[in-house]
């Protein structure tokens, strides 16, 4: 999780919603990613499309079972259905989402049915997480953004 927070960091100072993500493969982490959505002009650049996009291409297979993801923020609708398409293990996330959030905050789908296989640990160093996300909208309203 602390480098997803690092990666949340580099986003923050690239003018992006501060979210960073990892997936851990084995040991190995084979893809990581932070927001990206304002630098590529893509709704769908999210931290956790970036890293599941770069992980399949890194592992061959679009399916990465038995992997464990660490996410800064608790993943949206959008997020959540990759995930589950990947067949991913574990998610660790830190900071619940009540705007977006989809699995426990706005949306609650880890009691879905369908995301049973799905193991979902959040808080995990929610704090800063927290904190990243609170200081990048309050500097973005003091600029004149959101």
């Amino acid at each position: 999780m602390g480098k997803a927070i690092a990666l949340a960091r580099e986003a923050a100072a690239a003018g992006e919603v501060p979210v960073g993500f990892g997936i851990e493969l084995n040991g190995e982490v084979i893809g990581r990613g932070a927001n990206r959505t304002v630098r590529d002009s893509d709704p769908t650049a999210h931290a956790e499309m970036v890293a599941l996009r770069e992980a399949a291409t890194k592992f061959g297979d679009h399916r990465l079972e038995g992997a464990r993801l660490f996410v800064t923020v608790e993943p949206c609708l959008m997020c959540l259905g990759a995930i589950l398409l990947a067949r991913i293990t574990d998610v660790y996330y830190g900071a619940d989402e009540q705007k977006f959030g989809a699995a426990t905050s706005r949306f609650a789908l880890a009691k879905h049915e369908r995301f049973r296989k799905v193991r979902f640990h959040g808080g995990l160093m929610a704090d800063e997480a927290k904190e990243l996300l609170a200081d990048f909208f309050e500097r973005l309203r003091a600029e004149g953004g959101e």
